[in-house]
């Protein structure tokens, strides 16, 4: 077993500070260094607003984020060498106003949680109320004991609407009180402490971009009684935003209040006599509108109506709405796992982040780490139709149409955008927030032609899932035929004995091999897309006649061009391995050497932050599942044999560096046999943010993970799929769990899946009409009081281990040619110096004295000069210039997950 999986001592949480509870994350013991990574696992958010779990005293944080879906700014991507069709705009989601502070003083002394003496302390989210709750008790430097509770909830009901507690209370005297309530533009300003943005202190292609310029623009901002109100418009882009607070104090103490405002602060303060014994509450209600060309004085005027609707209805009902709306998405959405509390509560915490990110999106696109952080500069990507798209089409098919929509509205974009590239049809962008690519480096990012048929695929999955016609006739079919019309020019024909069709010059999934012809993922899927748009083309013209022929005159299309598609789609070139007998990657992955991960020290993990991308090219080595997806999503077009060839060559060669690869090997694994491997895959993928084990949850949650996790529970151990629309089965329940409980939406009746050891039983739990489907080939159907109970002989076939890179499999290549796995030995750039260092010590290595080999060490790049460079340049004049030996500095410019 090659030491880059997981290994067997299971993730988790460090239970001493955050205890088992199996519907909330809880936080008992304060740690101010794990802040970067607090602020990701306690933020709020509805899937338009976010709010990081800031502490409400808003001094010191890792990042000060209020984030909306869609809030960005552009500019101009200055390539080092420009050339035609590049990237043009770059785009990166803005820091709204910030409106999470309320600061406490007793006796003028702040209450800053970096140096309070806390006597206790405990933080809650909650995933059946969506608030995040901190109480603790504070003791002052004079001595006094304080109780201080508060609350922030984002509503899902009202979009809008963020609503924030503060409750103090004296325990053994009285004392002045001041609590301090403040919108604060961060993005551009910085507090009375000081604190604005956060400064990136190192190079990570996975961080967003910061602009150095202002970003928001003033407009119009003023306070009235104790409501604030301010605005701004977006420099480059062109956006407005306008947050506006009202503030409710509640206490038998005096007390009086004061207001100030400028243009990126606006304070509503309250200062009470506070008596021992008597509580001091004050609640905030925050309304946050934004638009692409909505003038702030409307804006502003929503805010006012958002607010003044709150003021109506009261507090304590939008509490309670809130907690209804939960009860009806936990009972459509949950996964129970008894007997199982620690990864119960693991499982919910992944789909509670998947409500608080798509749920309220409303037809934007879904970023990467949703409203919980700067991430990927808050940039769309293919991860929303591949990992999210699936649990929104069989739990919530209202926000997957959502999300299919706002790839509909970038279609005149991605025309546009594949005029450019010389292709017809459409080409939608690798990474966008506006439609518009904006990925600075091609290679990894638009040259991810696949996302087309990954856009088609999850219009399929939908239509699977619901069997919505009307959501086709009304203007998504021409997602489907416009994708498949650039597939069908991207590719081309060649004749050798028989006609193929190719499709060259792509990248597909894994980012560590880019730019490589007939990628087997990517031909798979366009074989998908371009038979699926046919069949749903002639569907359409069958069931619906007249919105057929309202397409045909809106795309113009030929009906010889449907035979055209299923003819590629026939021929499409699937490369495969005689010698090996399995699916290369791409037709030449297998002329690159192997990349020897169990010899990789940890500490040049991941390969992405310590080699050149051109050294990581050269290799065998992937970032993320490839093949193995295609292995899933499609596996209707696989043999089980050719599933194992194919999965076990290619799991020791995968880092894991993505998070977006362990869910994918965890499903594989489990349909082929690797049962406790899969299990231990999908333990990673469950705690990969929960335990920050990629160590940058900091920026933000991994959202397509959380998907992938719904996946991998009902897919992968629920042995659920809908290939060609045939809802099917082939559970795969671990050893050790004794029960799994999920729920499924089939064309409008949800089904209830309750899966044991020895059986599963089908019952509907919603709905009128009967669901059919498949259990291991035997059909079965179900019905309003009429249930299935079906007995499981076993849980699949079992093989035991996992796959390895063992250095006594002698593997050869097509050409007869041996495969030797081996690491790059130096990778570190060379130093820009004007004389050399010193030689290395003898100490930088060592030698092998079982096998007379010589081991590199590998050291930081100012200790060490790899020696055949250092011999190079001994050899050049003193005065020769270092500018003249071949140097590149690679340019993190790209986001790689």
């Amino acid at each position: 077993m090659s030491d880059h999986k997981p290994t067997s001592k299971r993730p988790t949480l460090d239970r001493d500070r955050f205890p088992v509870d199996p519907w909330a994350l809880r936080e008992v013991v304060y740690h101010p260094e794990a802040m970067p990574l607090s602020e990701t696992l306690f933020a709020v958010g509805n899937g338009f607003l976010g709010m990081r779990g800031n502490s409400a005293e808003g001094r010191v944080a890792h990042e000060h984020g209020t984030f909306l879906n869609g809030l960005h700014e552009t500019w101009r991507i200055r390539h080092a060498e420009q050339a035609y069709g590049f990237a043009e705009v770059g785009q990166t989601i803005v820091n709204a106003p910030d409106s999470k502070v309320m600061r406490l003083y007793v006796d003028d002394e702040p209450l800053a949680l970096d140096d309070a003496d806390l006597l206790s302390y405990e933080r809650v989210l909650d995933f059946r109320t969506g608030v995040l709750h901190r109480e603790l008790l504070w003791l002052t430097p004079a001595g006094k004991r304080v109780r201080v509770v508060t609350s922030r909830m984002v509503s899902f009901p009202e979009r809008h609407l963020a609503v924030m507690t503060l409750e103090a209370e004296l325990l053994d005297a009285d004392a002045p009180m001041t609590i301090s309530c403040q919108l604060i533009n961060r993005q551009d300003g910085e507090d009375e402490y000081g604190h604005g943005g956060e400064e990136h202190e190192e190079i990570d292609p996975r961080r967003a971009e910061r602009i150095n310029d202002r970003v928001l623009l003033p407009g119009e901002y003023w306070q009235r009684g104790d409501r604030s109100v301010l605005s701004y418009r977006v420099a480059n882009s062109g956006m407005r935003v306008a947050v506006a607070a009202d503030h409710v104090i509640e206490t038998r103490n005096e007390w009086r209040s004061e207001s100030t405002i400028q243009p990126d602060l606006a304070k509503n303060v309250f200062s009470v006599q506070a008596r021992r014994g008597v509580p001091v509450r004050v609640t905030k209600i925050v309304a946050y509108h934004s638009s692409p060309t909505t003038p702030t004085r409307e804006l502003i005027d929503r805010c006012q109506r958002t607010l003044d609707r709150a003021a109506t209805e009261g507090i304590p009902s939008l509490y309670k709405r809130q907690r209804e709306w939960l009860d009806a998405y936990w009972w459509r959405s949950d996964v129970d796992i008894p007997g199982q509390p620690e990864v119960a509560q693991a499982v919910r915490w992944n789909l509670f982040q998947l409500a608080q990110a798509t749920a309220r999106a409303d037809g934007l696109g879904i970023p990467a780490k949703g409203v919980t952080g700067s991430g990927y500069g808050g940039h769309y990507f293919w991860d929303t139709e591949v990992y999210m798209l699936p649990f929104l089409a069989y739990t919530s098919p209202l926000w997957a149409r959502n999300a299919l929509r706002a790839r509909q509205e970038m279609l005149p974009r991605a025309r546009a955008r594949a005029r450019m590239l010389n292709e017809d049809g459409a080409l939608f962008p690798w990474r966008t927030i506006n439609g518009e690519e904006a990925s600075a480096y091609y290679a990894a990012g638009t040259a991810q032609y696949h996302i087309n048929a990954d856009i088609t695929y999850a219009l399929a999955k939908f239509m699977h899932a619901t069997a919505d016609i009307a959501f086709l006739a009304n203007g998504a079919i021409d997602i489907a035929v416009e994708t498949a019309r650039m597939w069908f020019t991207l590719g081309f024909w060649r004749s050798n004995g028989g006609e193929t069709f190719h499709i060259h010059g792509v990248t597909g999934p894994d980012e560590y091999t880019t730019v490589v012809n007939d990628n087997l993922f990517t031909n798979v899927m366009a074989r998908f897309n371009l038979i699926y748009a046919a069949r749903s083309v002639r569907e359409l013209a069958e069931l619906r006649p007249e919105a057929y022929t309202r397409m045909v005159a809106r795309l113009n299309l030929r009906e010889e061009e449907l035979d055209e598609w299923e003819r590629a789609a026939a021929a499409m070139a699937i490369p495969y391995s005689e010698a090996l007998g399995i699916h290369p990657q791409d037709a030449h992955f297998l002329e690159r050497e192997v990349w020897d991960l169990s010899s990789t020290p940890e500490e040049m993990k991941p390969l992405l932050l310590h080699y050149h991308p051109l050294v990581i090219y050269r290799f065998q080595v992937l970032k993320q599942a490839d093949v193995v997806l295609a292995l899933f999503l499609l596996g209707n077009h696989f043999t089980r044999e050719e599933k194992l060839a194919d999965f076990e060559y290619y799991d020791p060669i995968t880092t894991g560096d993505s998070t977006l690869s362990n869910v994918v090997q965890s499903i594989v694994a489990a349909e082929i046999g690797y049962q406790d491997l899969a299990l231990e895959y999908f333990l990673h993928s469950l705690f990969v943010d929960l335990a920050d084990l990629h160590k940058n949850t900091r920026d933000g949650v991994h959202v397509a993970s959380c998907g992938g996790v719904w996946s991998a529970l009902v897919s992968g151990f629920g042995g659920m799929r809908d290939y060609d629309g045939v809802l099917t089965f082939d559970p795969r329940l671990p050893a050790s769990w004794p029960e799994l409980v999920y729920k499924l939406i089939w064309h409008g009746t949800r089904i209830e899946v309750i899966l044991r050891a020895k059986s599963m039983r089908v019952r509907v739990v919603e709905g009128e009409d009967p669901v059919s489907f498949f259990v291991r080939g035997v059909p079965y159907q179900v019905a309003p009081g009429v249930d299935a109970d079906i007995p499981l002989p076993d849980q699949g076939p079992l093989v035991a281990g996992s796959p390895g890179l063992s250095p006594k499999v002698r593997r050869r290549r097509d050409d007869g040619s041996l495969m030797v796995p081996s690491v790059p030995t130096y990778t570190e750039p060379i130093p820009i110096v004007a004389t050399l260092p010193p030689p290395d010590d003898e100490s930088s290595e060592s030698q092998d004295a079982a096998s007379g080999r010589r081991r590199q060490t590998h050291r930081p790049v100012s200790e060490r000069v790899p020696e055949r460079v250092a011999e190079r340049m001994s050899r050049r004049s003193p005065d020769t210039s270092m500018g003249e030996l071949d140097s590149a500095q690679p340019q993190p410019d790209e986001a790689v997950r």
